[in-house]
């Protein structure tokens, strides 16, 4: 029996990993959905940070009430049963207990409250900005704006899986229902302040590791600002319903070094896309280690 159960238990484990690996939740990944994810996606500023913690915060605030609940609904079903109580109390009123119930769920809502509002003024308190673009909505792209240099703009429009897999051969990834032709560039540890507007119908412009999720109105200009503190690729997608291809409009966010994103705005400013492209792919390529492990590789190849 006991080689039996020493044949069986590693056979059971495997299977038993094998099952938790696919049913259990996987952590949040930065900058784009994680498979399995559970949780918010990792920040990459200061404003997404704080949302998570408060989302943290008021989550266990809301789980200990439902254990508390849940344990005075099992404590009142077992001490007043028919059989331990055959005559009920007739008891209508007790001042503690009424007290109690009204002040405690005031005390949780200020304590939910203060941080709430320190949030929301670090969200509406915008910064001096570094870079503004204006991102305006239509059906079913997006387009960027950079007044403050040179006033140039950047079309997004998702990348369908043939140019998906031209990206993938280079070595930059480029997620399904998430990749674009053109990525929007910021520069790392800089203030955007981005104005949201739409040309059509009412979009949404949404990225979750920034924090940032603002209305785009037709005839109005709404704002939101980010400060984004790691260098990389952030997607984001239109979260207002907008029409049948409302799934295919992201938002692709490239997050590189001042100079690169100099060289990136001198180049469309010249209106040279081209070289703007090159510029850009060569970061990705950075961002991602390909191009170090190619230089690594290279004295070797000669």
């Amino acid at each position: 029996m006991l080689r039996r159960l020493l044949g069986v238990t590693p056979m059971a484990f495997i299977a038993g990993s094998a099952f938790a690996a696919m049913v259990l939740p996987a952590a949040a990944g930065m900058g784009q959905p994680s498979p399995g994810q559970m949780g918010l996606q990792l920040p990459a500023t200061q404003v997404a940070a704080e949302i998570n913690k408060l989302h943290d915060f008021v989550n266990i605030i809301i789980v200990a009430i439902t254990i508390f609940v849940m344990l005075l609904m099992a404590y009142v079903m077992w001490r007043f049963r028919e059989s331990a109580s055959p005559t009920p109390s007739k008891t209508t009123h007790n001042t503690a207990i009424e007290v109690a119930w009204t002040v405690i769920p005031i005390a949780i809502l200020v304590v939910i409250a203060i941080p709430s509002f320190k949030l929301l003024n670090l969200q509406y308190d915008y910064p001096k900005p570094d870079v503004t673009i204006k991102a305006t909505a239509y059906q079913w792209y997006w387009s960027h704006e950079y007044p403050d240099h040179g006033g140039f703009s950047v079309d997004s429009v998702m990348l369908q899986d043939d140019d998906r897999q031209v990206m993938i051969k280079k070595g930059i990834a480029a997620p399904r229902n998430l990749a674009v032709d053109n990525e929007i560039v910021v520069p790392v540890n800089k203030v955007v302040h981005m104005l949201v507007t739409a040309g059509d119908v009412i979009h949404n412009w949404t990225v979750p590791s920034f924090g940032s999720k603002v209305d785009a109105v037709p005839g109005r200009v709404t704002a939101t600002w980010f400060k984004v503190e790691k260098e990389g690729i952030f997607y984001g997608q239109c979260s207002e319903l907008c029409g049948k291809d409302h799934a295919f409009m992201p938002i692709a966010v490239r997050v590189v070094k001042d100079n690169v994103f100099n060289e990136w705005a001198a180049a469309l400013k010249a209106k040279d896309k081209k070289k703007a492209k090159e510029i850009i792919e060569k970061a990705a390529l950075e961002q991602s280690g390909v191009s170090k492990v190619a230089e690594t590789a290279a004295p070797s190849v000669r």
